[in-house]
């Protein structure tokens, strides 16, 4: 049986995202859950008291570059001015992507 990481293509991996500008009171959180649940990752995504979004997601590695994509647009209503990607070995943590 194969497990996670018997595939260089389908490694899981872990990734810390925090992103900054007008990405609080835009649906941004909610935009990050809707495509991390469509791309089947999991994880969680979280308003910070400084004015960012800070986003855990594991899954595979071509899922999550897919994802961070993704998060570089940001819904309608959002400016990211800056991403901070933190690349972390997976963990397995979370069984679903949700808002906090």
């Amino acid at each position: 049986m194969a497990g996670p990481n018997s595939n260089k293509c389908n490694e899981y991996v872990r990734v810390r995202v925090l992103v900054s500008g007008r990405v609080q009171g835009v649906g941004f959180r909610n935009f990050a859950a809707r495509y991390g649940n469509a791309l089947k990752l999991t994880g969680r995504v979280k308003n910070l008291h400084d004015g960012s979004v800070e986003v855990i997601a594991e899954g595979k590695r071509k899922e999550i570059s897919e994802y961070i994509d993704l998060l570089k647009k940001g819904p309608i209503w959002a400016r990211i001015d800056n991403m901070l990607i933190d690349w972390q070995q997976y963990k397995g943590d979370f069984t679903f992507f949700g808002v906090q």
